[in-house]
């Protein structure tokens, strides 16, 4: 029987643990000590639970680290010892680490033994965890640097109800997870300030293109951008009342301040760390990105969310062309 290891007691890590359970796979979920395994055990479930690291990821042929972006690197040094050439190691984290900018991938192949990098991938697409947990269908994207790496992984975690498509472009896929999130952060202050739906699709288009244009320059395929992992999850995560970043720019534009809307909230809002890390990103690179810039003032630098909008309007106006990527590079 296929064996695999979810690490991440998180609302994402406990949904995909069902999914793969329900394909018949052999799944365990490690947790960090023994009052989280009682907490879980009180509901039914069809995967074990352990708080013992080297018990979780024996013989697994599967290990997925399904954590916040920011401590990921800690769970996968946690697990690095027991590693083996025969896993795949999947990231279905969705963000960007703040200190070093560096996509989940890179962290993994930074912790671990070079000889298993090729066997890491990333999974994302528009996946709100809530939703597949009721059973409702999604898709998602695969992405590994080798093609045969990604179908593996593909063919080992897709089902009816959660098809996965593979791909090598394992740059755009994750940039797609990460930045889709500060686009869903302007979107909510959008509808904090009540500026209606049309004003919400100018600036989703307009900071798409901008996205995309900064991630092509980074390694990415521009096409991504346009499929599940891009376009799907952006849809998803700037129209949902799911999405915990729409929530977080929504609460900021009703006056609500940043660091009382984390401490109230249960999961993190990864787009806020992803606004710090391509702010310091585009000013090492010199790379221009003026949208995400008033994302990240109004979160770190107390610009008023109207006032955002306002300086937004008239960039557009003062460009007398549509934004897109290609005016944007």
């Amino acid at each position: 029987m296929t064996k695999a290891t979810i690490i991440g007691n998180t609302t994402w890590g406990n949904t995909l643990a069902a999914l793969l359970s329900n394909n018949g796979v052999a799944v365990k979920l490690w947790v960090r000590s023994e009052s989280e395994i009682e907490e879980l055990e009180q509901a039914e479930r069809g995967y074990l639970l352990t708080s013992h690291i080297e018990d979780a990821v024996d013989g697994a042929d599967l290990v997925a680290w399904v954590v916040p972006s920011q401590s990921l690197r800690q769970n996968v040094v946690c697990a690095k010892n027991y590693l083996t050439d025969s896993m795949l190691l999947v990231s279905a984290a969705k963000g960007l680490e703040v200190d070093s900018g560096e996509r989940m991938s890179q962290v993994m192949a930074e912790e671990i033994d070079p000889s298993l990098r090729q066997q890491i991938c990333a999974l994302s697409g528009p996946n709100l965890a809530k939703e597949i947990a009721q059973g409702l269908p999604a898709a998602s994207m695969i992405a590994a640097h080798d093609i045969a790496v990604a179908e593996r992984a593909r063919d080992l975690m897709s089902s009816a109800k959660f098809p996965l498509f593979a791909t090598e472009d394992i740059i755009g896929v994750e940039l797609c997870g990460s930045l889709k999130n500060i686009v869903a952060l302007g979107a909510g202050m959008v509808d904090g300030l009540e500026l209606g739906d049309n004003a919400k699709a100018a600036f989703i288009t307009w900071c798409w293109a901008e996205i995309t244009s900064l991630s092509v320059s980074l390694g990415a395929e521009a096409e991504t951008f346009y499929g599940l992992a891009g376009l799907g999850d952006l849809i998803a995560t700037c129209a949902s009342t799911l999405s915990r970043n729409h929530y977080v720019g929504y609460e900021i534009a009703k006056g609500r301040p940043l660091e009382d809307i984390a401490a109230s909230m249960m999961q993190v809002a990864e787009g806020v760390y992803a606004a710090k890390a391509v702010h310091r990103l585009s000013q090492e690179m010199n790379l221009k990105v003026p949208i995400v810039d008033l994302v990240y003032r109004v979160l770190f630098d107390n610009l008023p969310a109207a006032e955002a909008v306002a300086n937004l309007s008239g960039f557009a106006a003062n460009r007398h062309e549509p934004v897109t990527a290609d005016t944007l590079e």
